[in-house]
């Protein structure tokens, strides 16, 4: 990854309630565990939450090894270090040891990378052109590219039926990630193709957004950029 850079003796980068990414290399499934940091002792350890899966805390026996991944400062933090100690009283939490390195990449904010999921569209302040006054404005569809600040979206009504300014909210999966709900998302270009109208959609993080968190402690635009980065950088390599 050109973008990616090494500190071999890292400086003070941590702060109580950061929002952590955990993952189990050995596991072998990609599965990724929210946690949050709790304390930690330069050079020396770090406390975090312990996560749990299915009401139950995941296997995380000392020595285990983990890698980490936050977002801090518009970049992607990421580190490899190891279970030293868990403990589930007087409250589930590991003890980490202290990385020698950190991995860093700039995120890009306006990278795209593809996706087939459904995403389900609702119209914020009034009912579609030619939909009876009243009635429900849900319009399913398929989210084709995401970014961390829009998405492209395949609908299958008529162009008629938008126009650039609307306003929308938009529910949808970030795979591996969580659901989001409620995200505002403003039609920027409108186009008819041979498969359907296209839309356009750049969001705005007004605070009603939610995540149903699977893996990930963040808010929906930290949850968004991780999700991209990634994708992006795996689609690179």
């Amino acid at each position: 990854m050109s973008d990616l850079i090494v500190h071999r003796h890292p400086a003070s980068f941590l702060e109580v309630g950061l929002s952590l990414q955990l993952s189990l290399p050995a596991e072998g499934t990609g599965a990724q565990y929210g946690a949050t940091v709790l304390g930690w002792k330069e050079r020396s350890w770090i406390v975090c939450e312990w996560p749990f899966h299915f009401g139950q805390p995941i296997s995380c026996a000392a020595g285990t090894p983990c890698l980490l991944r936050y977002i801090y400062n518009g970049k992607m933090i990421g580190y490899r270090t190891d279970v030293l100690h868990a403990q589930l009283q007087p409250f589930p939490f590991l003890l980490l040891a202290f990385p020698a390195t950190l991995d860093e990449v700039p995120l890009r904010k306006h990278g795209r990378v593809t996706a087939q999921e459904p995403i389900v569209l609702l119209q914020a302040d009034q009912n579609l052109r030619n939909q009876p006054t009243g009635s429900p404005c849900r319009i399913g569809g398929l989210l084709t590219d995401l970014s961390a600040s829009g998405c492209a979206v395949l609908v299958q009504r008529p162009m008629q039926d938008f126009f650039p300014g609307m306003v929308m909210r938009a529910e949808f999966e970030i795979v591996g990630t969580g659901h989001v709900n409620n995200l505002t998302g403003v039609v920027r270009n409108v186009s008819m193709q041979a498969d359907g109208t296209h839309l356009g959609l750049e969001f705005r993080f007004d605070g009603k957004e939610t995540i149903e968190y699977r893996g990930w402690g963040g808010s929906v635009r930290k949850a968004l950029e991780s999700f991209v980065l990634q994708k992006h950088s795996f689609e690179s390599a």
